[in-house]
């Protein structure tokens, strides 16, 4: 930037002001592009994140009932045993 002095008072280049400013306004121009670039990327992972606890949620509730199923089945088979072991002592 040239300046000089006139009378005592500090002269600014106002060419060169202005061009200061143009090179101000296109970086915040950029960083507000990368935000916004960012602000949606974000969104699209928070929404990633649900789904993927969503269906990790319903694994875990079929999980869940496979176990469950398994541990009735076991039952069932235990009692059938023991009526057996009941109806044919060794």
């Amino acid at each position: 930037m040239s300046h000089y002095r006139r009378k005592g008072l500090l002269v600014l280049d106002i060419d060169a002001l202005l061009s200061q400013f143009a090179e101000i306004e296109e970086k915040v121009e950029k960083l507000i592009e990368i935000c916004s670039s960012q602000q949606a990327a974000n969104l699209e992972l928070h929404h990633k994140i649900k789904q993927l606890e969503e269906e990790l949620h319903v694994k875990n509730e079929a999980v869940k009932r496979q176990m469950e199923e398994k541990a009735l089945i076991r039952s069932r088979i235990d009692k059938l045993l023991a009526r057996l072991e009941e109806t044919n002592p060794s």
